[in-house]
């Protein structure tokens, strides 16, 4: 039964690290220690420190590496905040798909107030969707990570 509940868990996990809506990771983890702690053995324990591992470097990895790809393209943090306040508005002016075009929108107009041409605000702000994507795409693998070190515990447990 907690195989159940801690699978569900992890699934909601996962669709929240796509979604946008919840803290993907932190509820995966969640999920493994659901499944993990009741046991009570040394396979549990394992699986959840390897999780929790894996949670860990790809939380930092997906604020480094994206970070240094802004950087190379010249794209300021403030960007990313406006992107981010705009989405938020969006998310409840249009429920979900607001998040994805209120972020587009606000990198793509803080770019435009920040360079001269529209063209120069569109590549600025490509490179900054594409950094995005970059940590969203690292947040899953590390998700589908300790979802697969999830699934060989209870194999080998």
């Amino acid at each position: 039964m907690t195989a159940v509940l801690a699978g569900l868990i992890i699934a909601l996990g996962l669709v929240g690290i796509v979604s946008l809506v919840l803290p993907g990771l932190i509820v995966v983890l969640a999920g493994v220690a659901v499944w993990a702690i009741p046991r009570g053995d040394a396979v549990g324990w394992w699986v959840l420190a390897v999780a929790s591992a894996l949670v860990i470097v790809g939380t930092v990895a997906k604020y480094l590496l994206p970070g240094r790809k802004l950087k190379d393209a010249g794209v300021p943090g403030r960007t990313l905040m406006a992107g981010a306040g705009l989405g938020v508005v969006g998310f409840f002016v249009v429920p979900v798909i607001g998040l994805f075009l209120g972020f587009v929108l606000g990198v793509w107009l803080a770019e435009l107030a920040r360079l001269p041409d529209r063209g120069q605000a569109w590549t600025s702000a490509k490179a900054a969707l594409r950094a995005v994507g970059f940590s969203m795409l690292i947040e899953l693998a590390a998700g589908l990570l300790a979802t697969a070190a999830w699934i060989v515990g209870m194999f080998v447990g």
